[in-house]
């Protein structure tokens, strides 16, 4: 009952903001940064962070894509608050059915050791460059804004960003790592992203690297510890 009321209340405080952002204080980039980064990143993904005990219930691809068809319809109808809030949390149920093929904690590392470069290709010279450059409707469509304050522009991160920042945060619960230091770092990677953008002047900037690296430096040594008993399990089955 308290999650549920402390979604309804992080939803409320989203779509309201995103109803009357337009008449906030207009102020300078860095200004805006700081507040994509202290308190719209953190109150987005507080909703990643009230779902997570979802992660190990049923029927998680089902409710994923029918939140996916809902989203859909919502943009075709033009409703961009529900659609933005509802993307969301589709992506992220998705995420968490996703963590379920993963048998162990060493998988997760390595998808976090390949991610960073796949995403980097994919925003400097692949279908993400194209997109954003020749199809910026799609790139709207597939992608979670935070609307800036007193303007009728936003910052955007991308639909694989929100995948794979669900799946971190239900990976460092479910190998008992450090779900809250990692939703911490994990958010403050954001910001630090958007951010390095604004100070090179670049259009976009793959969020992924600094999201695995995030994931991983804060819980290293529990990732080590996990990696040799498994590998001491099996060097004892061989024996």
């Amino acid at each position: 009952m308290g999650r549920a009321a402390a979604l309804l209340a992080v939803v409320a405080a989203l779509a309201a903001y995103d109803a009357l952002h337009t008449r906030f204080w207009d102020a300078s980039d860095w200004w805006d940064v700081a507040f994509i980064a202290i308190v719209l990143i953190p109150l987005s993904f507080a909703i990643v962070w009230i779902l997570l005990p979802l992660r190990v219930a049923r029927g998680l691809l089902p409710a994923g894509v029918a939140l996916a068809v809902l989203t859909y319809a919502l943009h075709v109808a033009h409703w961009h608050t529900a659609e933005n809030l509802v993307k969301l949390c589709a992506v992220t149920l998705i995420g968490f059915w996703f963590l379920g093929y993963f048998e162990t904690a060493a998988w997760v590392v390595l998808v976090a050791l390949i991610i960073p470069w796949v995403d980097a290709y994919s925003v400097w010279r692949g279908p993400t460059k194209v997109i954003v450059t020749h199809h910026v409707h799609v790139f709207t469509a597939l992608s979670y804004a935070f609307p800036i304050p007193g303007e009728h522009t936003a910052a955007n991160l991308g639909v694989p960003d929100l995948l794979f920042f669900s799946l971190f945060l239900a990976a460092s619960a479910r190998f008992g790592l450090r779900p809250a230091w990692t939703w911490v770092a994990l958010t403050a990677s954001f910001g630090i992203t958007i951010a390095v953008a604004v100070a090179l002047r670049l259009a976009g900037l793959p969020a992924l690297p600094l999201l695995s690296l995030a994931f991983l430096l804060t819980n290293a040594d529990l990732l080590w510890a996990r990696l040799r008993a498994n590998r001491a399990e099996r060097d004892a089955a061989r024996t």
